[in-house]
């Protein structure tokens, strides 16, 4: 009886072990390249029922065959038929053999230092090894070969290249002289390289799936912000040591991922977004912060409510949706910001810790890629869209609408620096992405649309330190870097670069340039 059973029991077993097994090769096959052959994640996010327990499968499926909108992910629904797309969506959503841990033990086990005595040198004592103006050079991203290329700004020609850990993101964030700078993959390395040397310092694996990482503005710490673990890890900035691991949970024990951390400068804080809880998170680094009350109380003055006291105390600041990514106003009160699909985006004030008005911006607003310049007497903002082929101008005194600009696609970057009377947009979504709009300041018109490389993908713009030069990027494998006058729009050279994807003016970056990203 029981061999009759065991037998029953594995034929009628057989053919989910298989469908297993084929789903695996298909994942294998077509996905394992991006998301990691354990699925925690590389290029693209990991692939766990943790991460995906807000897509629904059907969703998913969806993904799958049509692709991704301003990312990476591909349609497959040409290469796979709709049964081996559905099999896929179960693989994805299976529960992996061994849970992954990435804790305290594994973070400080992974710490390299290459360069111990680079931390101990003041910027002032050490000269670069380089002739190039150090605050006027850019940083390029290689996406295509996993490389880095450091960039005279003046001369625009390579000082070095070097290669990266894979699929970095969030772009290099410098310490505040621009002497070093800190890089964050996908898979959750953490890279500190030193400017003037032209060698890496040190490096740490911080989790397993990255979304970006910031540093302090008194340049001693870092913080990064993690899809996997739910974590934010605090190293020391010197050495990438681990000074903290904050678990990200709500009072309820419900955990998320990390949309988005920034630092705030005026604030001595980091600010941190979730993408599964709909808060926003202060986190302070002074040495002695004021205690933190996130109870509901009439006056903590009177101490009513539990403080939260000590170092890197936690400020939650709740809100009516989820926020994927944000940017800030140039003085720091204000956190504007929304989730992807999102009806409104929400203005919060830091100062009050709450939402103080939502703004209009449907579609799927890149707030990450949101500027701000002075337009008559008042600040605007422009956000791209990566969903509608519109950039909005919000005014930032009364939040309103100001105009809607009509694109030729959806965008992905929009960029502008203070010396500069444009702003740049691609078209980085659908047929007409080979093309870049440049937009005047003042009348809020289309004056220009490149073509600079037709039929193939444009995105990113940055500018040197005095704003006159414009460097586009060229997103494919044999890509290139294309200067531009930015006052004439005339080109005057390309650089030959494997899929550039991000450009970093020094100056720009530490100076905080209204027309650059965080």
């Amino acid at each position: 009886m029981k061999l009759a059973a065991s037998l029953l029991f594995s034929v009628l077993c057989l053919p989910l072990l298989a469908q297993a097994a084929d789903g695996g090769k298909l994942f294998a096959e077509h996905c394992a390249q991006c998301h990691g052959p354990d699925r925690l994640g590389a290029m693209g996010p990991a692939l766990l029922p943790g991460n995906l327990h807000r897509l629904k499968k059907n969703r998913a499926a969806a993904v799958i065959a049509n692709g991704l909108p301003a990312t990476q992910m591909p349609a497959f629904a040409g290469k796979l038929t709709a049964a081996q797309i559905d099999l896929l969506v179960e693989t994805i959503y299976a529960p992996p053999a061994q849970t992954p841990v990435w804790g305290e033990a594994q973070v400080r086990a992974s710490r390299v230092v290459y360069l111990p005595e680079a931390a101990q040198v003041k910027a002032d004592v050490v000269k670069p090894v380089y002739s190039a103006d150090p605050l006027n050079v850019f940083l390029v991203v290689e996406a295509g070969d996993h490389h880095v290329t450091v960039l005279d700004g003046d001369r625009l020609e390579p000082i070095k290249r070097f290669k990266s850990r894979f699929a970095l993101h969030g772009g290099p964030k410098y310490s505040s002289d621009g002497r070093f700078v800190y890089f964050a993959s996908r898979d959750g390395w953490i890279s500190k390289f030193d400017m003037y040397r032209l060698e890496m310092v040190a490096e740490v694996r911080a989790g397993i799936n990255t979304r970006n990482a910031a540093v302090s503005a008194d340049d001693r710490y870092v913080m990064v912000g993690n899809y996997l673990p739910h974590t934010l890890v605090l190293l020391d900035a010197h050495d990438l040591s681990l000074v903290k691991i904050i678990d990200v949970e709500d009072d309820f024990d419900n955990s998320s991922r990390v949309s988005a951390v920034y630092t705030a400068p005026p604030r001595q804080s980091f600010i941190v977004a979730l993408k599964d809880i709909k808060e926003v998170w202060e986190i302070s680094y002074a040495d002695d912060p004021e205690p933190v009350y996130n109870g509901l109380m009439h006056d903590y003055q009177l101490q009513e409510g539990l403080a939260e006291t000590g170092p890197f105390p936690v400020r939650r600041i709740r809100l009516d949706d989820y926020l994927d990514d944000f940017f800030f106003d140039p003085d720091y009160r204000h956190l504007i910001g929304a989730a992807r699909n999102a009806r409104n985006g929400q203005v919060v004030n830091l100062l009050v810790g709450r939402k103080i008005a939502a703004i209009e911006l449907s579609g799927m607003p890149h707030l990450g890629s949101g500027i701000t310049w002075k337009y008559g007497d008042t600040r605007v903002l422009a956000s791209p869209n990566l969903k509608e082929g519109e950039v909005t101008i919000i005014d930032m005194q009364t939040w309103k609408t100001l105009k809607k600009i009509k694109t030729r696609g959806p965008g992905f970057f929009m960029r502008s620096h203070e010396n500069s009377r444009y702003a740049w947009v691609d078209v980085f979504v659908g047929p007409d992405r080979d093309l870049m709009h440049v937009i005047d300041k003042q009348t809020l018109e289309i004056v220009r649309t490149l073509q600079p490389a037709p039929g193939k993908t444009s995105g990113h713009i940055e500018f040197t330190r005095d704003g006159k030069k414009a460097l586009l990027s060229i997103w494919e494998i044999d890509g290139e870097v294309i200067v531009y006058d930015a006052d004439s729009l005339e080109e005057i050279k390309r650089l030959p670069m494997s899929k550039p994807v991000g450009k970093y003016n020094v100056y720009n970056k530490i100076t905080r340039s209204e027309g650059t990203s965080h």
